[in-house]
Protein backbone atom coordinates (compact mmCIF):
# COMPACT_ATOMS: atom_id res chain seq x y z
CA UNK A 1 0.00 0.00 0.00
CA UNK A 2 1.03 3.36 -0.81
CA UNK A 3 0.70 6.31 1.43
CA UNK A 4 -0.37 8.23 -1.44
CA UNK A 5 -3.06 6.08 -2.00
CA UNK A 6 -4.31 5.62 1.44
CA UNK A 7 -4.25 9.75 2.20
CA UNK A 8 -5.68 10.46 -1.10
CA UNK A 9 -8.72 8.00 -0.38
CA UNK A 10 -8.84 8.72 3.54
CA UNK A 11 -9.98 5.03 4.11
CA UNK A 12 -7.25 2.73 5.27
CA UNK A 13 -8.01 -0.75 6.34
CA UNK A 14 -9.96 -1.69 9.36
CA UNK A 15 -9.71 -4.80 10.99
CA UNK A 16 -12.64 -6.69 12.19
CA UNK A 17 -13.42 -9.90 13.88
CA UNK A 18 -15.91 -12.23 14.98
CA UNK A 19 -16.83 -10.33 17.82
CA UNK A 20 -16.93 -6.31 16.30
CA UNK A 21 -13.85 -4.05 16.28
CA UNK A 22 -10.60 -5.56 17.79
CA UNK A 23 -8.28 -3.62 19.99
CA UNK A 24 -5.62 -1.25 17.53
CA UNK A 25 -2.50 -2.04 18.12
CA UNK A 26 -0.48 1.23 18.06
CA UNK A 27 3.61 1.57 17.96
CA UNK A 28 5.02 5.11 19.13
CA UNK A 29 8.52 5.89 17.79
CA UNK A 30 9.23 8.95 19.69
CA UNK A 31 11.67 10.25 22.48
CA UNK A 32 11.07 10.38 25.82
CA UNK A 33 9.45 12.66 28.62
CA UNK A 34 11.00 12.09 31.90
CA UNK A 35 7.96 14.28 33.37
CA UNK A 36 5.18 11.86 31.43
CA UNK A 37 3.76 15.43 29.68
CA UNK A 38 4.97 14.46 25.62
CA UNK A 39 6.99 12.46 24.08
CA UNK A 40 6.86 8.21 23.83
CA UNK A 41 5.20 8.46 27.44
CA UNK A 42 2.21 10.94 26.59
CA UNK A 43 1.62 8.59 23.35
CA UNK A 44 1.16 5.91 25.05
CA UNK A 45 -1.52 7.50 27.63
CA UNK A 46 -3.25 9.11 24.50
CA UNK A 47 -3.38 5.79 22.79
CA UNK A 48 -4.88 3.85 26.07
CA UNK A 49 -7.40 6.83 26.24
CA UNK A 50 -8.57 5.93 22.56
CA UNK A 51 -9.06 1.98 23.94
CA UNK A 52 -5.75 1.02 22.09
CA UNK A 53 -2.85 -0.80 23.15
CA UNK A 54 0.21 1.32 22.89
CA UNK A 55 3.82 0.03 22.10
CA UNK A 56 6.95 2.09 21.86
CA UNK A 57 10.04 2.36 20.33
CA UNK A 58 12.87 5.00 22.14
CA UNK A 59 14.35 7.01 19.19
CA UNK A 60 16.33 9.51 22.09
CA UNK A 61 16.73 9.88 26.08
CA UNK A 62 15.34 13.16 26.42
CA UNK A 63 16.22 15.07 29.81
CA UNK A 64 13.47 17.45 29.94
CA UNK A 65 10.80 19.17 32.64
CA UNK A 66 8.05 21.55 32.30
CA UNK A 67 10.18 24.45 31.49
CA UNK A 68 12.48 22.88 28.61
CA UNK A 69 14.83 20.54 27.24
CA UNK A 70 18.23 20.23 29.30
CA UNK A 71 20.17 17.35 26.91
CA UNK A 72 19.50 14.74 24.29
CA UNK A 73 21.09 11.09 24.59
CA UNK A 74 20.68 9.41 21.04
CA UNK A 75 21.43 5.51 21.26
CA UNK A 76 22.88 4.35 18.42
CA UNK A 77 20.97 3.53 15.52
CA UNK A 78 21.82 0.07 15.43
CA UNK A 79 20.02 -0.49 18.75
CA UNK A 80 16.76 1.40 17.21
CA UNK A 81 16.38 -0.75 14.37
CA UNK A 82 16.88 -3.91 17.00
CA UNK A 83 13.92 -2.43 18.48
CA UNK A 84 11.82 -1.35 15.65
CA UNK A 85 12.37 -5.23 14.15
CA UNK A 86 11.41 -7.10 17.88
CA UNK A 87 7.77 -5.29 17.37
CA UNK A 88 7.71 -5.67 13.99
CA UNK A 89 9.14 -9.35 13.27
CA UNK A 90 6.45 -10.51 16.28
CA UNK A 91 3.40 -7.71 16.57
CA UNK A 92 0.90 -6.76 13.77
CA UNK A 93 1.22 -3.15 14.07
CA UNK A 94 -2.40 -0.88 12.84
CA UNK A 95 -0.76 2.34 13.11
CA UNK A 96 2.44 3.92 14.25
CA UNK A 97 3.01 7.31 15.30
CA UNK A 98 6.30 8.60 14.67
CA UNK A 99 7.81 12.06 17.45
CA UNK A 100 10.67 12.87 17.81
CA UNK A 101 13.84 11.43 15.62
CA UNK A 102 16.34 14.10 16.98
CA UNK A 103 19.05 13.36 13.85
CA UNK A 104 19.80 12.17 10.21
CA UNK A 105 20.71 8.69 11.45
CA UNK A 106 17.28 8.11 13.36
CA UNK A 107 15.52 9.85 10.59
CA UNK A 108 17.03 7.13 7.38
CA UNK A 109 16.67 4.00 10.12
CA UNK A 110 13.12 5.14 10.80
CA UNK A 111 12.62 5.71 6.92
CA UNK A 112 14.39 2.73 6.04
CA UNK A 113 12.24 0.49 8.35
CA UNK A 114 9.05 2.26 7.03
CA UNK A 115 9.46 1.19 3.71
CA UNK A 116 10.39 -2.46 4.68
CA UNK A 117 7.28 -2.79 7.16
CA UNK A 118 4.39 -0.34 6.84
CA UNK A 119 1.98 -0.65 8.65
CA UNK A 120 -1.81 0.33 7.41
CA UNK A 121 -1.94 3.62 9.34
CA UNK A 122 1.37 6.52 9.66
CA UNK A 123 1.41 9.58 11.19
CA UNK A 124 4.65 11.63 11.33
CA UNK A 125 4.18 14.31 13.81
CA UNK A 126 7.82 16.23 13.10
CA UNK A 127 9.10 16.99 16.26
CA UNK A 128 11.59 19.99 14.97
CA UNK A 129 10.71 22.68 17.45
CA UNK A 130 9.58 22.26 21.11
CA UNK A 131 6.41 24.72 22.66
CA UNK A 132 8.93 25.34 24.31
CA UNK A 133 11.40 27.25 21.08
CA UNK A 134 13.95 24.40 22.03
CA UNK A 135 15.08 22.73 18.38
CA UNK A 136 14.65 18.72 17.99
CA UNK A 137 16.19 18.07 14.98
CA UNK A 138 19.32 19.27 13.52
CA UNK A 139 19.45 20.46 10.07
CA UNK A 140 20.56 18.19 8.41
CA UNK A 141 18.07 15.64 9.95
CA UNK A 142 15.39 17.97 8.56
CA UNK A 143 16.71 17.51 5.30
CA UNK A 144 16.06 14.15 5.27
CA UNK A 145 13.06 14.46 6.39
CA UNK A 146 11.33 14.30 2.92
CA UNK A 147 11.53 10.81 2.40
CA UNK A 148 9.87 10.18 5.58
CA UNK A 149 6.91 12.34 4.91
CA UNK A 150 6.37 10.68 1.41
CA UNK A 151 5.74 7.60 3.59
CA UNK A 152 3.18 8.75 5.85
CA UNK A 153 -0.67 9.10 5.71
CA UNK A 154 -0.84 12.25 8.17
CA UNK A 155 1.51 15.00 9.00
CA UNK A 156 0.94 17.48 12.09
CA UNK A 157 3.35 20.03 11.77
CA UNK A 158 3.22 22.68 14.89
CA UNK A 159 3.39 26.33 13.65
CA UNK A 160 7.28 26.58 13.76
CA UNK A 161 7.54 23.06 12.06
CA UNK A 162 5.15 23.79 9.40
CA UNK A 163 7.17 26.39 8.15
CA UNK A 164 10.28 24.55 8.36
CA UNK A 165 8.46 22.01 6.44
CA UNK A 166 7.40 24.69 3.75
CA UNK A 167 11.36 25.70 3.26
CA UNK A 168 11.94 21.66 2.50
CA UNK A 169 8.97 21.60 0.21
CA UNK A 170 11.05 24.67 -1.65
CA UNK A 171 8.46 26.99 -1.81
CA UNK A 172 6.82 29.90 0.47
CA UNK A 173 3.48 29.97 1.69
CA UNK A 174 1.26 33.51 3.25
CA UNK A 175 -0.88 31.05 5.48
CA UNK A 176 -0.95 28.58 8.04
CA UNK A 177 -3.49 26.37 5.36
CA UNK A 178 -1.61 27.42 2.44
CA UNK A 179 1.55 26.31 3.87
CA UNK A 180 -0.47 22.66 4.68
CA UNK A 181 -1.98 22.78 1.13
CA UNK A 182 1.98 23.06 -0.38
CA UNK A 183 3.24 20.33 2.29
CA UNK A 184 0.13 18.34 1.39
CA UNK A 185 0.70 18.45 -2.47
CA UNK A 186 4.69 18.14 -2.55
CA UNK A 187 4.67 14.75 -0.73
CA UNK A 188 1.06 13.91 -1.59
CA UNK A 189 -0.31 13.52 2.19
CA UNK A 190 -2.81 14.72 5.12
CA UNK A 191 -1.61 17.49 6.53
CA UNK A 192 -3.43 19.04 10.03
CA UNK A 193 -2.43 22.29 10.03
CA UNK A 194 -3.30 23.17 13.70
CA UNK A 195 -4.21 26.02 15.48
CA UNK A 196 -3.18 25.83 19.05
CA UNK A 197 -1.03 29.03 18.51
CA UNK A 198 -3.53 31.66 17.19
CA UNK A 199 -5.37 34.30 18.95
CA UNK A 200 -8.93 34.17 19.72
CA UNK A 201 -11.93 32.77 21.18
CA UNK A 202 -11.54 29.86 19.29
CA UNK A 203 -8.51 27.24 18.48
CA UNK A 204 -9.49 25.62 14.38
CA UNK A 205 -7.59 22.57 13.06
CA UNK A 206 -7.72 22.47 9.38
CA UNK A 207 -6.94 18.92 7.88
CA UNK A 208 -5.70 19.30 4.44
CA UNK A 209 -5.49 16.87 1.86
CA UNK A 210 -3.34 16.67 -1.11
CA UNK A 211 -5.65 18.21 -3.88
CA UNK A 212 -6.04 21.37 -1.82
CA UNK A 213 -9.65 20.71 -0.34
CA UNK A 214 -9.87 21.09 3.22
CA UNK A 215 -11.99 20.51 6.08
CA UNK A 216 -12.10 22.91 9.41
CA UNK A 217 -12.21 21.71 12.47
CA UNK A 218 -14.15 24.01 15.32
CA UNK A 219 -13.34 23.98 19.00
CA UNK A 220 -13.31 26.45 22.05
CA UNK A 221 -9.85 27.99 23.16
CA UNK A 222 -9.06 26.40 26.08
CA UNK A 223 -7.48 29.52 28.86
CA UNK A 224 -4.39 27.24 30.12
CA UNK A 225 -0.60 27.19 30.11
CA UNK A 226 0.07 23.90 30.21
CA UNK A 227 -0.26 22.48 26.84
CA UNK A 228 2.81 20.24 27.09
CA UNK A 229 2.52 17.61 24.97
CA UNK A 230 -0.42 18.56 22.62
CA UNK A 231 1.50 17.81 19.56
CA UNK A 232 2.07 14.27 20.40
CA UNK A 233 -1.19 13.32 22.43
CA UNK A 234 -3.26 14.84 19.49
CA UNK A 235 -1.27 12.75 16.61
CA UNK A 236 -0.97 9.49 18.75
CA UNK A 237 -4.67 9.64 18.89
CA UNK A 238 -5.50 10.29 15.29
CA UNK A 239 -3.38 7.73 14.72
CA UNK A 240 -5.19 5.02 17.23
CA UNK A 241 -8.68 6.22 16.15
CA UNK A 242 -8.27 5.96 12.38
CA UNK A 243 -6.36 2.39 13.02
CA UNK A 244 -9.91 1.46 14.44
CA UNK A 245 -12.80 3.46 12.50
CA UNK A 246 -10.58 3.81 9.04
CA UNK A 247 -11.68 7.48 8.62
CA UNK A 248 -9.36 10.43 9.02
CA UNK A 249 -11.97 13.54 9.48
CA UNK A 250 -13.68 10.81 12.26
CA UNK A 251 -10.81 10.53 14.27
CA UNK A 252 -9.44 14.20 13.83
CA UNK A 253 -12.60 15.35 15.20
CA UNK A 254 -12.91 13.04 17.82
CA UNK A 255 -9.24 13.68 18.55
CA UNK A 256 -9.70 17.13 18.55
CA UNK A 257 -12.75 16.97 21.23
CA UNK A 258 -10.64 14.55 23.06
CA UNK A 259 -7.58 17.30 23.29
CA UNK A 260 -10.17 19.76 24.32
CA UNK A 261 -11.29 17.88 27.27
CA UNK A 262 -7.51 17.45 28.12
CA UNK A 263 -6.67 21.25 28.16
CA UNK A 264 -9.46 21.74 30.46
CA UNK A 265 -8.23 19.14 33.15
CA UNK A 266 -4.51 20.25 32.77
CA UNK A 267 -4.89 22.95 35.59
CA UNK A 268 -6.23 20.44 37.76
CA UNK A 269 -3.11 18.04 37.48
CA UNK A 270 -0.43 20.36 38.93
CA UNK A 271 2.42 19.00 37.18
CA UNK A 272 5.47 20.71 37.27
CA UNK A 273 5.51 24.67 37.69
CA UNK A 274 6.13 26.00 34.07
CA UNK A 275 4.14 24.47 30.79
CA UNK A 276 3.04 21.46 32.20
CA UNK A 277 1.52 18.21 30.66
CA UNK A 278 -2.14 18.10 29.90
CA UNK A 279 -5.05 15.60 31.44
CA UNK A 280 -4.90 12.53 28.99
CA UNK A 281 -7.47 10.40 31.55
CA UNK A 282 -9.85 13.36 31.61
CA UNK A 283 -12.76 12.38 29.74
CA UNK A 284 -12.27 8.55 30.60
CA UNK A 285 -12.46 10.18 34.79
CA UNK A 286 -15.41 11.73 33.54
CA UNK A 287 -17.57 8.83 32.71
CA UNK A 288 -16.47 6.33 35.14
CA UNK A 289 -19.02 6.42 38.56
CA UNK A 290 -18.11 8.04 41.42
CA UNK A 291 -15.78 7.58 43.91
CA UNK A 292 -17.70 6.17 46.85
CA UNK A 293 -14.50 5.46 49.56
CA UNK A 294 -17.11 3.58 52.26
CA UNK A 295 -18.28 1.21 49.37
CA UNK A 296 -15.03 0.44 48.81
CA UNK A 297 -14.27 0.00 52.52
CA UNK A 298 -17.00 -2.24 52.38
CA UNK A 299 -15.78 -4.30 49.20
CA UNK A 300 -12.49 -4.63 50.74
CA UNK A 301 -13.70 -6.61 54.07
CA UNK A 302 -16.09 -8.32 51.76
CA UNK A 303 -13.76 -11.45 53.01
CA UNK A 304 -14.71 -11.01 56.41
CA UNK A 305 -18.07 -10.47 55.71
CA UNK A 306 -18.84 -13.89 54.46
CA UNK A 307 -16.93 -15.31 57.49
CA UNK A 308 -19.39 -13.62 59.66
CA UNK A 309 -22.37 -14.43 58.23
CA UNK A 310 -21.26 -18.09 58.54
CA UNK A 311 -20.18 -18.05 61.87
CA UNK A 312 -21.92 -20.31 64.56
CA UNK A 313 -23.32 -17.76 66.12
CA UNK A 314 -24.96 -16.27 63.38
CA UNK A 315 -26.16 -19.39 61.94
CA UNK A 316 -27.79 -20.76 65.00
CA UNK A 317 -29.29 -17.47 65.95
CA UNK A 318 -30.81 -17.17 62.57
CA UNK A 319 -32.08 -21.57 63.21
CA UNK A 320 -33.08 -20.64 66.38
CA UNK A 321 -30.87 -23.76 67.49
CA UNK A 322 -28.52 -21.31 69.27
CA UNK A 323 -28.22 -22.33 73.09
CA UNK A 324 -29.80 -19.35 74.96
CA UNK A 325 -27.38 -19.07 77.94
CA UNK A 326 -24.96 -18.79 74.71
CA UNK A 327 -26.74 -15.61 73.65
CA UNK A 328 -27.20 -14.34 77.26
CA UNK A 329 -23.25 -14.12 77.44
CA UNK A 330 -22.95 -12.77 74.06
CA UNK A 331 -25.76 -10.24 75.29
CA UNK A 332 -23.90 -8.92 78.45
CA UNK A 333 -20.61 -8.83 76.27
CA UNK A 334 -22.81 -6.20 74.20
CA UNK A 335 -23.91 -4.46 77.15
CA UNK A 336 -19.45 -3.63 78.11
CA UNK A 337 -19.68 -2.97 74.10
CA UNK A 338 -22.60 -0.72 73.97
CA UNK A 339 -21.63 1.76 76.87
CA UNK A 340 -18.65 2.53 75.18
CA UNK A 341 -19.95 2.66 71.89
CA UNK A 342 -22.31 5.17 73.17
CA UNK A 343 -19.33 7.47 74.46
CA UNK A 344 -17.48 7.37 71.07
CA UNK A 345 -21.05 8.23 69.30
CA UNK A 346 -21.56 11.40 72.01
CA UNK A 347 -17.39 12.62 71.16
CA UNK A 348 -18.42 12.14 67.34
CA UNK A 349 -21.51 14.69 68.47
CA UNK A 350 -19.98 17.19 70.61
CA UNK A 351 -16.96 17.13 67.40
CA UNK A 352 -19.09 17.80 65.01
CA UNK A 353 -21.46 20.34 66.68
CA UNK A 354 -21.31 23.58 64.92
CA UNK A 355 -20.03 22.13 61.82
CA UNK A 356 -21.69 24.67 59.30
CA UNK A 357 -20.50 22.17 56.46
CA UNK A 358 -22.76 19.56 57.74
CA UNK A 359 -25.19 21.25 60.55
CA UNK A 360 -26.91 18.00 61.49
CA UNK A 361 -23.82 16.19 61.98
CA UNK A 362 -24.29 16.12 65.38
CA UNK A 363 -27.72 15.82 65.83
CA UNK A 364 -27.35 12.44 63.95
CA UNK A 365 -24.38 11.38 66.21
CA UNK A 366 -26.25 12.29 69.16
CA UNK A 367 -29.51 10.69 68.10
CA UNK A 368 -27.47 7.22 67.79
CA UNK A 369 -25.98 7.75 71.17
CA UNK A 370 -29.27 7.85 72.55
CA UNK A 371 -30.10 4.67 70.65
CA UNK A 372 -27.63 2.49 72.05
CA UNK A 373 -28.81 3.11 75.34
CA UNK A 374 -32.37 2.57 73.97
CA UNK A 375 -31.32 -0.59 72.79
CA UNK A 376 -29.49 -2.13 75.78
CA UNK A 377 -32.30 -1.04 78.21
CA UNK A 378 -34.97 -2.52 75.55
CA UNK A 379 -33.52 -5.43 74.29
CA UNK A 380 -30.86 -6.31 76.27
CA UNK A 381 -31.38 -6.02 79.88
CA UNK A 382 -34.95 -7.35 79.54
CA UNK A 383 -33.57 -10.90 77.73
CA UNK A 384 -30.73 -11.03 80.74
CA UNK A 385 -33.54 -10.65 83.30
CA UNK A 386 -30.43 -10.99 85.95
CA UNK A 387 -28.10 -13.67 84.19
CA UNK A 388 -24.88 -12.42 83.36
CA UNK A 389 -24.54 -9.69 85.54
CA UNK A 390 -21.78 -9.73 86.59
CA UNK A 391 -19.72 -11.28 83.49
CA UNK A 392 -16.26 -9.74 83.29
CA UNK A 393 -15.10 -7.91 79.94
CA UNK A 394 -14.07 -10.72 78.04
CA UNK A 395 -10.48 -10.15 76.16
CA UNK A 396 -12.43 -10.27 72.35
CA UNK A 397 -14.56 -7.05 73.80
CA UNK A 398 -11.51 -5.62 75.34
CA UNK A 399 -10.25 -5.70 72.01
CA UNK A 400 -12.22 -3.91 70.26
CA UNK A 401 -12.99 -1.68 73.14
CA UNK A 402 -9.36 -0.55 72.66
CA UNK A 403 -9.25 -0.02 68.97
CA UNK A 404 -12.19 2.19 69.22
CA UNK A 405 -10.11 4.31 71.87
CA UNK A 406 -7.22 4.50 69.70
CA UNK A 407 -9.32 5.90 67.08
CA UNK A 408 -10.70 8.42 69.88
CA UNK A 409 -7.54 9.29 71.04
CA UNK A 410 -6.37 10.30 67.04
CA UNK A 411 -7.95 13.08 67.53
CA UNK A 412 -9.65 12.26 64.02
CA UNK A 413 -13.30 12.66 63.66
CA UNK A 414 -13.22 11.05 60.32
CA UNK A 415 -11.16 8.05 61.89
CA UNK A 416 -13.25 7.78 64.90
CA UNK A 417 -16.23 8.07 62.52
CA UNK A 418 -14.49 5.13 60.49
CA UNK A 419 -14.30 2.86 63.30
CA UNK A 420 -17.51 3.17 64.45
CA UNK A 421 -19.24 2.59 60.98
CA UNK A 422 -19.24 -1.19 61.25
CA UNK A 423 -21.36 -1.22 63.59
CA UNK A 424 -24.37 0.80 61.80
CA UNK A 425 -23.19 -1.72 58.92
CA UNK A 426 -22.05 -4.60 59.47
CA UNK A 427 -25.70 -5.29 61.92
CA UNK A 428 -28.22 -4.01 59.29
CA UNK A 429 -26.29 -6.19 56.84
CA UNK A 430 -26.57 -8.91 59.24
CA UNK A 431 -30.52 -8.00 59.63
CA UNK A 432 -30.90 -8.21 55.98
CA UNK A 433 -28.89 -11.19 55.14
CA UNK A 434 -30.91 -13.26 58.00
CA UNK A 435 -34.40 -12.13 56.93
CA UNK A 436 -37.92 -12.21 59.05
CA UNK A 437 -38.11 -14.96 61.65
CA UNK A 438 -41.00 -16.71 61.60
CA UNK A 439 -43.50 -16.92 64.04
CA UNK A 440 -42.52 -18.78 67.72
CA UNK A 441 -38.62 -17.97 66.67
CA UNK A 442 -36.80 -17.98 69.86
CA UNK A 443 -34.90 -14.86 69.00
CA UNK A 444 -37.52 -13.17 66.35
CA UNK A 445 -36.77 -10.06 69.07
CA UNK A 446 -33.22 -9.57 67.96
CA UNK A 447 -33.25 -10.16 63.95
CA UNK A 448 -36.13 -8.10 63.92
CA UNK A 449 -34.08 -4.81 65.59
CA UNK A 450 -31.60 -5.31 63.30
CA UNK A 451 -33.65 -6.13 60.13
CA UNK A 452 -35.48 -2.68 61.25
CA UNK A 453 -35.83 -0.11 57.78
CA UNK A 454 -35.18 2.24 60.83
CA UNK A 455 -32.10 0.59 61.76
CA UNK A 456 -31.05 0.37 58.41
CA UNK A 457 -32.11 4.31 57.55
CA UNK A 458 -29.76 4.74 60.40
CA UNK A 459 -26.82 2.76 58.92
CA UNK A 460 -27.33 4.51 55.68
CA UNK A 461 -27.33 7.66 57.01
CA UNK A 462 -23.97 6.66 59.06
CA UNK A 463 -22.59 5.89 55.89
CA UNK A 464 -23.42 9.02 54.07
CA UNK A 465 -21.31 10.83 56.94
CA UNK A 466 -18.46 9.05 57.56
CA UNK A 467 -18.03 8.78 53.41
CA UNK A 468 -18.58 13.34 53.43
CA UNK A 469 -15.69 12.84 55.83
CA UNK A 470 -13.51 10.72 53.44
CA UNK A 471 -14.05 12.76 50.66
CA UNK A 472 -12.84 16.02 52.36
CA UNK A 473 -9.91 14.25 54.16
CA UNK A 474 -6.37 13.92 52.50
CA UNK A 475 -4.80 10.63 51.15
CA UNK A 476 -3.50 10.13 54.61
CA UNK A 477 -6.35 10.57 56.40
CA UNK A 478 -8.42 8.63 54.54
CA UNK A 479 -5.61 5.83 54.78
CA UNK A 480 -6.13 5.82 58.29
CA UNK A 481 -10.29 5.96 57.85
CA UNK A 482 -9.54 2.66 55.88
CA UNK A 483 -7.92 0.88 58.26
CA UNK A 484 -10.08 1.39 61.29
CA UNK A 485 -13.10 0.59 59.42
CA UNK A 486 -11.28 -2.81 57.98
CA UNK A 487 -9.70 -3.21 61.61
CA UNK A 488 -13.31 -2.47 63.35
CA UNK A 489 -15.35 -4.75 60.65
CA UNK A 490 -12.83 -7.85 61.98
CA UNK A 491 -13.35 -7.10 65.51
CA UNK A 492 -17.43 -7.92 64.45
CA UNK A 493 -16.33 -11.03 63.13
CA UNK A 494 -14.48 -11.51 66.44
CA UNK A 495 -17.41 -10.71 68.55
CA UNK A 496 -19.64 -12.90 66.90
CA UNK A 497 -17.50 -15.74 67.64
CA UNK A 498 -16.56 -15.23 70.97
CA UNK A 499 -19.93 -16.75 72.31
CA UNK A 500 -19.30 -20.22 71.00
CA UNK A 501 -15.10 -20.74 71.87
CA UNK A 502 -14.99 -23.12 73.83
CA UNK A 503 -13.08 -20.92 76.71
CA UNK A 504 -15.93 -18.70 76.47
CA UNK A 505 -17.68 -18.23 80.23
CA UNK A 506 -21.05 -19.95 80.89
CA UNK A 507 -23.39 -19.53 83.30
Amino acid sequence: MTAAGTAAGSTPPVRTGPTGLLVPRVLSIAGTDPTGGAGLQADLKAIAAHDGYGMGVVTALVAQNTHGVRSVHVPDVGFLREQLDAVSDDVVVDGVKIGMLGTVEVVRTVTDWLRARRPPVVVVDPVMVATSGDRLLDRQATAAMGDLLALADLVTPNRAELTDLVALAGGTASSPVDAARLVARRWDVLVLAKGGHDTGPTADDVLVRPDGTARTFRGPRVDTANTHGTGCSLSSAVATLVARDGDWELAVGEAKTWLTDALRGADALRVGTGNGPVDHGARTRAALPPVTWTDRWWADVAETLDATLSCAFLVGLADGSLGPDVFAGYLAQDVHYLRAYEQHLRRLAAATDGDTADGDAAAFWAAAAAGCADEARDLHHRRLAGTHADDPVHPTCAGYLAHLQDAADSGSVGVLAAAVLPCFRVYAWVGTQLGRAPEGHPFADWLGAYGDPAFAAASAEATARVEALAAAADPAERGRMARAHRRSTEWELAFFRMPTEPAFPRA
